[in-house]
This record gives C-alpha cells, sequence and structure tokens, in this order.
C-alpha cells in the first residue's frame, strides 16, 4: 500500500497544482515550426529524432519542402497552425508583422520563441514579449535561443546542455521543458517573461567574465615588456652603443610571459586573503564584500587560465632559445673566448646548481599548474566533490605560488644585490615580479597562525564578534534572546 502511495505522490506535479497543468502525452503530440532556415531544419531533425510529429509552416511550402526530410510535413503556415497546439516561431524579429494575418488561428496555441537579436539591446523590450504584444491571445514562451543549430543537428554531446526557458505561464513553461528533456537537453527555469531580454542578450556577448581578466593581462604584459625593452635594448644603445633590438621578438616576449604569468597567478589568491582579512576585520560572515571584490573573486578562474596560457608560452619560447641564431653565435664567441683565454675548463658549480634547480621548479610550477586548469574543465570539476576540487584549487593552487616563487628566485640568486643590475637605476624585472606574490604568501603565513585561523575558523561558521546568544530555561516565554556586548566572543 505504501508502494501504491507513493507511486501515487511521484505522479504529481512539482510546480503547481494538478488541475493547472493538463497532462501530456509529449511523444506523440504534434508540433509546428513557422520558419525554413538553418535554425528550424537544425530543430525539425532534433524533434523528429526525439519523438515528435513536426509539421512545418512556410510561406512558399513547394519551394522549400525540399530542405526537409521526409518525415517532415511542409505545407501553408495557416494550415500548420491549424493542426498543432505548440508551434515554434523561428523567424526573425522583424518578420513578425508577417504574421498578423494568422492572428485568428493563432489565438490559445503556444508559441514558443527562438529568435535572437544581431546586437545586445537593439531593441527596448525582448523579442518574445513583443510577440505577446501581438498575440494577446497566444501564450509565449521564450527557448532555445541559447542553443546552437549544430547542437540541434548533432545532439546535445556536441554543444551547450542548457536551455534557459521563460514564460508568464507555468503550465507552458512545464511543457517545453518536459519536451527539453525529451530532446536531451536540460531545461533550465527562469521565470516569467521579463527574463527574456537578459536570455536574448547571453549569446551576444563575447565572453563577458573574460574582459577584465583579459585586458589586466595584457595590461601587465605591456608593462613588463616596456620595462624590459628599456633595460635591455635602450640602456645598452645609449651607454655602450650596442646594437640588440634583435632581442625584440622572441627575447623580451620570453622574459616577459613569466613574470605576467607569476603575477597574474598570485591574483588568483590575493582577493582569497583580502576576504579573509575583512571578515576578520568585521568580525562576522553575513556583511557583503565591497562589489570590486566580490566579482574579483567570481574570475579567479579566468585569471588561472591566463596564467597558465602566458607560463605554457613562456616553456614553448624557452626551448626555442637554443635555436635561435644569435644563441649560436655567442655559444661560438664564448668557445672563441676561452680557447683565447687558454682556458680548458669553464665550469663553474655555482652556476650549475643555481640552474638545475631552476629549471626543476619551472618544471614543476607547470606541472602544477596543468593540474589546475584541467580540473577547472567543467566536465572534470563535476566528476570531483566539494574536497577533492577545493584541495586541487586551493591547496595545489599556493603549492603552485610557492614553486613559482622559487622558481623566480634561483633565478635572480643574487643579482638583486649587485648594483650593474640596476639599469638607469630601475630594479632587475624578476624583483618587481615578485612584490605581490610575496605579499600573497605572507598573508596566508599570518592567516595560517593558530590564533588567526581559529578565529576565522569560527567567523565562517556563524561566529560574530560583539554578539552573544544567550539560553533560557523551557517553559519561558522565548528559549533564547540575543544581545550586543561590547569586546566579547562569548557563543
Amino acid at each position: 500500500m505504501l508502494q501504491r502511495m507513493a507511486k501515487k505522490e511521484m505522479v504529481k506535479p512539482l510546480l503547481g497544482n494538478e488541475s493547472e497543468i493538463h497532462q501530456y502525452d509529449l511523444q506523440k503530440i504534434t508540433v509546428g515550426i513557422l520558419g525554413t532556415g538553418d535554425f528550424a531544419r537544425s530543430l525539425a531533425a532534433r524533434l523528429v529524432c526525439s519523438g515528435y510529429s513536426v509539421i512545418v509552416g512556410s510561406r512558399h511550402p513547394k519551394r522549400t519542402a525540399s530542405l526537409f526530410p521526409t518525415a517532415n510535413e511542409v505545407t501553408s503556415q495557416r494550415e500548420a497552425i491549424s493542426k498543432v497546439n505548440i508551434i515554434f516561431i523561428a523567424v526573425y524579429h522583424e518578420h513578425y508583422s508577417t504574421l498578423s494575418e494568422l492572428r485568428d488561428v493563432l489565438t490559445g496555441k503556444i508559441l514558443v520563441d527562438v529568435s535572437n537579436n544581431m546586437q545586445v539591446n537593439v531593441y527596448e523590450e525582448s523579442n518574445a514579449e513583443h510577440l505577446a504584444s501581438l498575440f494577446p491571445g497566444c501564450t509565449v514562451v521564450k527557448a532555445f535561443n541559447v542553443i546552437s543549430a549544430w547542437a540541434l543537428q548533432f545532439g546535445a554531446r556536441d554543444g551547450n546542455k542548457q536551455v534557459l526557458i521563460c514564460s508568464d505561464s507555468q503550465e507552458a513553461r512545464c511543457i517545453v521543458a518536459e519536451m527539453t528533456r525529451n530532446m536531451g537537453f536540460n531545461p533550465v527555469d527562469m521565470g516569467s517573461l521579463s527574463s527574456a531580454k537578459e536570455i536574448e542578450n547571453l549569446p551576444l556577448r563575447l565572453f563577458p567574465s573574460w574582459k577584465i581578466p583579459v585586458l589586466l593581462a595584457l595590461a601587465l604584459f605591456v608593462f613588463f615588456y616596456i620595462y624590459n625593452f628599456i633595460r635591455k635594448v635602450i640602456h645598452p644603445y645609449l651607454m655602450k652603443g650596442q646594437n640588440t633590438f634583435y632581442k625584440i621578438p622572441i627575447d623580451l616576449v620570453n622574459v616577459t610571459l613569466p613574470c605576467v604569468a607569476f603575477v597574474m597567478l598570485s591574483l588568483v589568491y590575493l582577493p582569497g586573503v583580502l576576504a579573509a582579512i575583512l571578515q576578520l576585520r568585521n568580525g562576522t560572515k553575513y556583511k557583503c564584500f565591497p562589489r570590486w571584490l566580490d566579482q574579483w573573486l567570481q574570475q579567479r578562474k579566468q585569471l588561472g587560465l591566463l596564467s597558465f596560457f602566458c607560463a605554457t608560452l613562456h616553456a614553448v619560447y624557452s626551448l626555442s632559445l637554443p635555436m635561435r641564431r644569435s644563441a649560436r653565435y655567442y655559444l661560438l664567441n664564448d668557445a672563441f673566448t676561452q680557447i683565447k683565454n687558454d682556458k680548458d675548463n669553464a665550469w663553474v658549480e655555482e652556476e650549475v646548481w643555481r640552474m638545475e634547480i631552476y629549471l626543476s621548479f619551472g618544471i614543476l610550477a607547470i606541472g602544477v599548474l596543468s593540474l589546475l586548469a584541467v580540473s577547472s574543465l567543467p566536465s572534470v570539476a563535476g566528476s570531483l566533490n566539494w574536497t577533492e576540487f577545493s584541495f586541487i584549487q586551493s591547496r595545489l593552487g599556493y603549492t603552485a605560488l610557492v614553486i613559482s616563487t622559487l622558481h623566480t628566485l634561483t633565478f635572480g640568486w643574487c643579482r638583486a644585490f649587485e648594483s650593474a643590475q640596476y639599469k638607469f637605476y630601475l630594479p632587475p624585472t624578476f624583483t618587481i615580479a615578485l612584490i605581490v606574490p610575496c605579499i600573497v604568501l605572507l598573508a596566508k603565513v599570518y592567516l595560517f597562525l593558530p590564533f588567526v585561523n581559529r578565529k576565522l575558523t569560527r567567523i565562517r561558521r556563524g561566529w560574530e564578534v560583539n554578539r552573544q546568544v544567550k539560553f533560557h530555561e523551557a517553559g519561558d516565554v522565548s528559549h533564547f534572546s540575543d544581545f550586543n556586548a561590547e569586546n566579547t566572543s562569548i557563543v
């Protein structure tokens, strides 16, 4: 009996009352499509593969019938509308007016708007809202505009699986959501039709979360490139008359890229340190971070991937250094100088060990960064639980930062204390790149101190400074009350 009762409960809809949502056998209904473009053809093919019967409405059915598979019926728009209750509107915004003459047969139908605009916010209202205003007797649903014709044609495994759905009718949203599942996609309920404008703008934005990280990486690259250009090209040319402009394409880029990667990696973990310091200062986790810090925290993934990109380019550039003609000439000149000075052994033990350790740290750093980059992929991150993901992104992330710091320190060695390295009184480039990472690591060491870490952990578990909870005996009017107390940390 309990099993029969549970089965009855399982078939009830999760949203709304049973009387509000009709029980459609969505695998057997016939749907219509108005439009004969690429998206309409891919949509028709996907619907047929999912078990639906499709009727395509066209202004020129005889001319466009050959564009669709034989399983699809291609007829006039009026005839197609009269045979179905759910219609996909696969026409552009400017062509909605051509449907006005069909208003009488469209009344009472569910219209699924799949259109997009050419630019963001080109119209005051969304396409779906405009369609709803043209046909007030219809129920308009916005869906499938974030799915490409490629994903529809080749299945959800080759494209984005999420379909954003919004409508003022809960019943219509549920029907389209069920169709979406049957087609192999994941429906996401975005609420009422007022969300349509946001949904229509999503496919038009070009990497919106990458804009600031990319600009920051470019700014750092330009800064370090100009800095190295002054030290390695301008200074020798003005002071010694040496022409070293050949270093512009390879050498300067190779020196600049690791600086950008190093600083970008430190910027991934700097906002987390700042957030922890703010929580310690405020004595609570229930106070919002500043907007700039909140946005910074949300873009750490992009900063980390750009850091990995620059580090990978640095590794490729470094491997190409011995292949340059200038490197061969320098090697020959060194060999000639050694012979001229009657020097049979140029081995320097300290330099050998420094270079071995330097390269070892560099290989380890790029290896750990590769793990971080791979784990940030949605397919990999989805297979990890929170503890595993946090361990990789936090513990291994700081490990990569420490190894990169050691890689930079072994590169510089003791050159930071040589006066000859300060060209135009400018310090060596690696000392500039070390500033932000060292600040992050020192701040992290401070946060790891037992008395600081204990307080921060309690704050993140809901404890608040200057707030005390007082409990009463059972039977009192209130079981507990809270009051503010100065300089107390009692829970």
